[in-house]
């Protein structure tokens, strides 16, 4: 089987002062993933490590980096999901993480559960030996979030209007045939304390099933939990259509049905993907055939030739 990998950044309006970063970023998380896959790792091994890529970058909304809530403090949520098995993983509202997606995959691994959340979680962190990081808040995000005055305004002015939010995600097939996702984020700046939104919601934020394909989704993270938009984009391909069919209709109807946009970057069984979006801007990559696609506005698509 050839593997394939897709990443994204985050469905949202992006600032034209952030783009190049956010390109680079994706490129750097794509790439790394990618290396999983060709040294015959598995889809799950390489979504982890391009989350935990794209987590580690301060220009993305998960782990170092991560907008701040009403409190001033960072709430994180993750998810990460093997189609072979159908196991998953998930934390929400974790503190001082640097790469929630790993808990996420603990969770999985090392309990009989899908998701803890809050104190639990880090309890469950602490537990097993995860190290603490105090260095997640940057110092434009600080500045950002003493600027703002509610979640509303922030939405607003994030968004020019359109709901939408920075998270970052991955898929991926892997030379046996199996699929993967993982998501995460920390959500929207100015969000309630204890707040979570679609990410770390198995079917929401993502999902992965090697009978259909993998998703991971960004946006309006209740616009997305209203229409479990990671399982509905499966759904559809599931009744026949492409990756690229299936994303815009579920995009479309999340749209008609309850005013969000979004975005998703999603993989079928056979290696058909895709990455959509309805918001202004999503940095987005992916490595099909030692080929490296990506984007950023709206119908753009570059392609490199890797060596």
């Amino acid at each position: 089987m050839k593997t394939v990998i897709v990443v994204h950044g985050g469905a949202w309006a992006i600032p034209d002062e952030l783009a190049e970063a956010s390109v680079a970023g994706v490129k750097n998380a794509v790439r790394a993933g990618d290396t999983v896959l060709k040294n015959g790792g598995s889809a799950l091994d390489a979504v982890e490590k391009a989350v935990r890529s794209l987590e580690d970058d301060p220009t993305f909304d998960a782990g170092h980096g991560a907008v701040l809530n009403s409190d001033g403090e960072v709430e994180l949520d993750s998810i990460i999901m093997d189609g072979e098995t159908l196991a998953a993983g998930a934390v929400a509202c974790v503190r001082n993480i640097a790469n929630p997606v790993s808990l996420a995959r603990a969770v999985m691994e090392k309990t009989d559960h899908v998701m803890l959340t809050d104190r639990g979680a880090n309890m469950f962190a602490e537990r097993i030996g995860t190290p603490v990081a105090h260095d997640l808040v940057t110092e434009p995000e600080r500045k950002e979030w003493e600027h703002g005055k509610s979640y509303n305004d922030g939405v607003k002015m994030l968004f020019n209007t359109q709901w939408g939010h920075d998270t970052v995600g991955a898929v991926a097939l892997d030379s046996f045939g199996n699929v993967a996702c993982a998501t995460s984020t920390g959500g929207i700046r100015n969000k309630m304390v204890g707040r979570v939104g679609d990410s770390p919601i198995i079917g929401s934020g993502g999902y992965a099933d090697n009978r259909s394909g993998a998703v991971s989704c960004t946006g309006h993270g209740e616009s997305i939990l209203k229409v479990t938009l990671a399982r509905l984009i499966l759904f559809h391909m599931e009744q026949g259509k492409s990756s690229t069919a299936a994303t815009a209709a579920s995009l479309q109807y999340m749209c008609e049905r309850v005013k969000g946009c979004g975005g998703a970057i999603v993989l079928s069984s056979t290696g058909d993907w895709a990455a959509s979006f309805t918001t202004p801007r999503m940095a987005w990559a992916s490595i099909k055939e030692d080929v490296l696609h990506y984007g950023l506005n709206p119908k753009e698509e570059f392609t490199e030739m890797l060596k």
